[in-house]
């Protein structure tokens, strides 16, 4: 039993985005969605059988590095062979506190704490932006729909949410010019600490063991945005042309994301070594609202290996997603502006090799 609730263990109730955002990201801004936060043990447990309310807190470090530019699929080599690519450096922590109320419900509190940093070509020379602060905060209710005593060998959890316009989405620094001169201007989407939305989640875990060492484990995870736009100029050291203000392209997109998530996981004393694949995504429409404004779609495919050591209360873990796809879709302003212009217009996007995850969960 106790190796059951091992494996377990390494079902997520949130990652973004997934990091949330949580792999190999960059200017495709899907932001962090509560990390990568550890299940609550298994009902039957004797740890647990009859316990009734208690705490999980999760702490989700995440870092990585984006400079690789994309145009859909296509690698821009030339960025990085001429230094004048985008370097992104995201650092995020999520602290999830999670209220277990029964075998069957529970409630889960993120506030991720971001500290970015973005540097790119001002004439010759380059010059660094950053932002600092608390992101976007998300509440989530979560419900095991079959009976956990009687569902022992898989389960599906689903879960409905809010999340917050709390994290500042016009945050500003300086700006150096081609000439020298600096000026103050909200820094890139890719470094906000938040989107300024409020937007509805929805969550679907799923496990099934097919032995007590050996099982499958799958995440569904949709932000959906309803707002349009929030009203933050994407123009920096030069005011927006009248093509990116016909196309909406001058103010910032309110945009969605989702992120999809599936693998193996195997028990070995008080390891648990995972396996799996993928994909998150900030999709060129939104579900429900508009899609005007600004924003870098696109998606990851990511292979996610991943480790985690269990002892008492305390779960120690490491995931480290990698990219394999890296995709820049076009976006909705570049579609109006290739039908306004008669050019083709595909921007692009800054992506990482991968990123790094580590953290602890500790019941209480």
């Amino acid at each position: 039993m106790k190796t059951l609730i091992r494996i377990t263990l390494t079902i997520c109730l949130f990652t973004l985005l997934a990091q949330t955002k949580t792999f190999a990201q960059g200017c495709v801004a899907i932001r962090s969605t509560g990390g990568i936060c550890v299940m609550n043990e298994h009902p039957d447990s004797t740890e647990t059988n009859g316990k009734k309310g208690y705490w999980i807190y999760n702490n989700n470090d995440r870092y990585y590095k984006s400079f690789r530019h994309f145009i859909g699929k296509q690698e821009q080599f030339q960025r990085t062979a001429l230094h004048n690519n985008v370097i992104n450096k995201v650092f995020t922590q999520d602290n999830t506190f999670t209220r277990v109320f029964d075998d069957r419900w529970s409630l889960s509190a993120d506030l991720p704490i971001a500290d970015n940093s973005r540097s790119q070509l001002a004439g010759t020379g380059r010059f660094s932006t950053h932002s600092f602060g608390i992101g976007d905060i998300s509440v989530t209710g979560l419900y095991w729909l079959f009976d956990p005593k009687k569902a022992t060998k898989g389960n599906i959890q689903a879960g409905l949410g809010l999340k917050f316009a709390t994290g500042q989405y016009d945050y500003q620094d300086y700006f150096k010019t081609a000439s020298g001169s600096r000026v103050l201007a909200p820094v890139d989407q890719s470094i906000q600490l938040g989107d300024g939305g409020t937007g509805v989640a929805l969550t679907v875990n799923a496990y099934y063991n097919f032995t007590h060492t050996f099982g499958f484990y799958g995440n569904f995870f949709y932000l959906a945005n309803p707002r349009d736009v929030n009203g933050t100029a994407t123009s920096t050291t030069t005011p927006a042309s009248a093509t990116k203000i016909a196309v909406t392209s001058d103010v910032e997109s309110v945009p969605d994301q989702y992120l999809i998530r599936f693998g193996a996981s195997l028990a070995v004393h008080k390891f648990n070594f995972s396996l799996g694949m993928r994909d998150d995504c900030l999709p060129v429409h939104d579900l429900i609202g508009g899609s005007d404004g600004f924003r870098r779609p696109g998606y990851i495919i990511a292979a996610e290996p991943g480790i985690t050591y269990s002892f008492k209360n305390i779960a120690l873990y490491a995931y480290v997603p990698i990219a394999i796809i890296r995709d820049r879709t076009q976006s909705v302003p570049d579609i109006r502006q290739t039908e306004l212009t008669g050019v083709y217009t595909h921007g692009d996007a800054a992506f990482a090799d991968y990123v790094v995850n580590v953290g602890i969960s500790v019941k209480f």
